[in-house]
């Protein structure tokens, strides 16, 4: 038993799922189990809809929505070259629903409305790569993850309830290896006892293939992604980056916690939990040996592991009767960020100050500054960056720093973080 996992990038055209059917092909003697994201950059066309439905825009939102039909339409014909195949029904059955929760007016909390039409992306990514894999004789069963993996109602960051979940994936999956030895499902959703669509955070199939791994006790798990494994930086944004062939479950835990993009922060514990690998491999040459994560590794050649947030926000909160930032008054200001559902990347605190790095996200600071203004007096510096560097060294630091002055340094001797002005 093998647990999968595609992303966008390895589904945005027609040649690149065949080719994710060849990787497929090339395990005939595995059960598999596969999860899927949303295709490209649909969940990026899907957030602007569900933004503008909720600001009322809604022949924008119909537009978008209309605009995504005709592009899994299009791919789906080009796969399967013909219309009479059950998976239209099923497609226009996904926009209907779409389309209902359109036609509403807005009575609810944004990250709900959010939640609803967002999840819909990997609905549709899996029914067409569903059909197309038995079109062309990689058969195989479509699970739609909403029927298994049960949620809280905390929209946008769902939080799995793990005994009921155990119980479906015993009952209701495992027995659909019997039928077929491919299991198709979505990453990134879940549902509430109320069966409304919950997302598990941006990002977030890693996290689902490793519940299903965690469940199913898997051999292992694999993430295809388009580079050749696990980089010690963001190519796109540092020149030569170089792979590391495996690492510990520690350091790939860090590295998420710090803002990489290359795996889900909550994707290791599943793992770890139960000793099962996640291998990184490249889906344009699955010949490449990739990255193994591990629960030991071998890390004495280990690069510096380099880490930029983009997009960032200093908050400087004082107290305005200069009262002091005690243990008491900290634990306050932890509370309201928890219960706004923000996240602090970087923190330090004075006598009467406190100084945060958040991510950016203007209405969520609005109503974090309308919460506390009452007792503290606020200042916050926008279009930040901040980067994070374990194992550094100072040339290293030198050289990433030039040219930008430093607003905030936290520097421990493993690992380094410094927030500047871009």
């Amino acid at each position: 038993m093998k647990v999968f996992k595609f992303g966008g990038a390895s589904l945005e055209s027609v040649e690149r799922i065949r080719q994710v059917g060849q990787i497929i092909q090339s395990y005939p003697d595995d059960k598999l189990l596969i999860v899927i994201s949303a295709m490209g950059k649909t969940t990026n066309e899907l957030e602007k809809v569900a933004q503008n439905f909720y600001l009322r825009k809604r022949e924008i939102a119909a537009q978008l929505l209309y605009n995504i039909e005709q592009q899994h339409i299009q791919i789906a014909e080009l796969l399967l070259g013909t219309r009479e195949n059950p998976l239209f029904v099923q497609l226009q059955q996904f926009f209907t629903e779409a389309e209902w929760t359109l036609g509403e007016k807005p009575m609810r909390a944004y990250d709900y409305y959010y939640d609803q039409l967002v999840s819909m992306g990997e609905l549709l990514s899996t029914a067409i790569v569903s059909a197309y894999f038995n079109t062309v004789g990689i058969h195989n069963t479509w699970l739609d993850v909403r029927d298994i993996f049960r949620t809280d109602d905390n929209f946008r960051d769902g939080n799995i309830d793990w005994a009921y979940t155990q119980r479906q994936v015993t009952e209701k999956v495992m027995p659909m290896f019997n039928e077929t030895g491919i299991i198709i499902a979505q990453g990134f959703i879940g549902a509430t006892d109320q069966n409304e669509s919950v997302t598990l955070g941006r990002e977030g199939s890693d996290y689902s293939a490793a519940v299903f791994a965690n469940m199913l006790n898997a051999e292992s798990q694999t993430i295809w992604k388009d580079v050749e494994g696990l980089k010690n930086a963001d190519p796109k944004l540092f020149k030569n980056t170089v792979n590391i062939p495996e690492i510990s479950y520690g350091e790939v835990i860090e590295m998420a916690f710090y803002g990489a993009q290359v795996i889900h922060p909550k994707t290791i514990k599943p793992l770890q939990n139960k000793q099962i690998p996640l291998y990184v491999k490249c889906f344009l040459d699955k010949n490449l040996p990739g990255t193994v994560i591990k629960e030991v590794a071998d890390l004495r050649n280990l690069p510096p592991l380099i880490v930029l947030k983009k997009n960032q926000v200093l908050l400087h909160i004082t107290s305005k009767d200069y009262s002091f930032i005690t243990e008491a008054k900290i634990s306050d200001i932890y509370e309201i960020f928890h219960g706004l559902k923000i996240k602090i990347n970087l923190m330090q605190n004075g006598a009467i100050s406190f100084s945060c790095c958040i991510d950016h996200n203007p209405e969520k600071i609005e109503l974090l500054i309308k919460t506390l203004h009452n007792d503290f007096k606020i200042n916050y510096n926008e279009g930040l960056e901040l980067l994070t560097v374990r194992y550094y060294h100072d040339g290293l630091l030198e050289e990433l720093s030039s040219g930008h002055p430093i607003l905030l340094e936290q520097r421990s001797p493993a690992t380094i973080q410094r927030l500047w002005k871009k």
